[in-house]
């Protein structure tokens, strides 16, 4: 049996063998074969290449001896990942998510498919993609007669300007939403024209009624740096104000693996952080600043609304 895999967790597949069945060099049964970007033997034990501490893994449009241009290589790798993602598929050296700002057992905590709750306004938020097929974050949900923020939808992929633009209108004009949020740090105008372009073809081409007005546009101007953006959010869900309307997997795990020290957010972060400003303005006056990790909300804690049973008591999805 071989087994091949990036290594995205200490107690993932591989992990879990070696812990179980060990190493074969220490009496187990698996030869580990490591073949990290940048060579760490102090750290990995004898490199399979021979590579010395720092040495890096060699390229094929790159010469071997050409040492300088291999480091640059995989530093422009280093540079555009994240820190998670560097760690995880280039140096097979997986990094818990204890730093994450959101731990998985309070996103499971929030999830609920089953209360019942008024629809107090519907919107849809965009994170545009920066061009050519980005990720282009779009998330729907409403402000409810509780005032929780409820996320609904979660259309993120990458798109072109024409293609998130359209998405997006398909989903306003599928939860009867009242307002598209955009951001105003980001491309606003733009927003605006590619918004109101994909409306009117959409309606020539008979996928929205003509006689059904485009959703208002409305600019939110959220904090500038992506912890001071996330952060408020992240209390948030630990003050049960925002909720998930189901399991959203792809938007959970990039709430629970995003670190404070990435260069850059995924795109379902931040187009639900414009959701939830957009329908909480208030959330966007103050910043948190060095707030405490996030935990799961204790049963009680927020009165009658907690919530409350397993997971699986979240399984039946109910429209708004």
């Amino acid at each position: 049996m071989v087994a091949i895999q990036p290594r995205w967790h200490p107690d993932d597949f591989a992990g879990r063998r070696l812990e179980e069945d060990g190493r074969l060099e220490d009496g187990g049964r698996w030869k580990v074969v490591h073949l990290p970007a940048i060579a760490n033997p102090s750290k990995f034990g004898p490199d399979p290449l021979g590579r010395q501490d720092g040495d890096p893994l060699p390229h094929p449009k790159i010469p071997t001896r050409n040492r300088r241009r291999l480091l640059a290589w995989w530093d422009d790798v280093k540079r555009t990942s994240t820190g998670r993602d560097w760690h995880a598929l280039s140096q097979g050296d997986p990094q818990p998510s204890e730093g994450a700002l959101v731990s998985r057992d309070l996103l499971r905590t929030i999830r609920d498919g089953v209360t019942v709750v008024e629809p107090q306004r519907i919107a849809v938020s965009i994170d545009p993609s920066g061009g050519g097929w980005d990720t282009a974050g779009i998330i729907g949900g409403f402000l409810g007669a509780d005032n929780r923020v409820w996320i609904t939808h979660d259309k993120t992929k990458a798109m072109s300007s024409a293609e998130w633009s359209r998405t997006a209108c398909l989903l306003a004009h599928e939860t009867n939403a009242g307002v598209i949020y955009v951001e105003w740090n980001y491309g606003r105008d733009m927003c605006t024209l590619a918004i109101g372009t994909a409306w009117q073809a959409l309606q020539d081409e008979g996928r929205i009624p003509k006689d059904k007005l485009m959703p208002g546009i409305d600019a939110v101007s959220a904090k500038q740096g992506k912890l001071l953006r996330a952060e408020p959010i992240a209390q948030q869900m630990v003050e049960d104000r925002v909720r998930l309307r189901g399991a959203f997997v792809d938007l959970e795990n990039e709430w629970a693996t995003w670190q404070p020290t990435d260069a850059d957010s995924p795109g379902r972060i931040d187009a639900s952080c414009v959701l939830v400003y957009g329908l909480i303005p208030e959330v966007n006056k103050g910043a948190i600043v060095h707030a405490p990790l996030p935990t799961a909300p204790q049963p009680g804690q927020f009165g009658r609304g907690a919530l409350h049973g397993p997971a699986s008591a979240y399984g039946r999805r109910i429209g708004q």
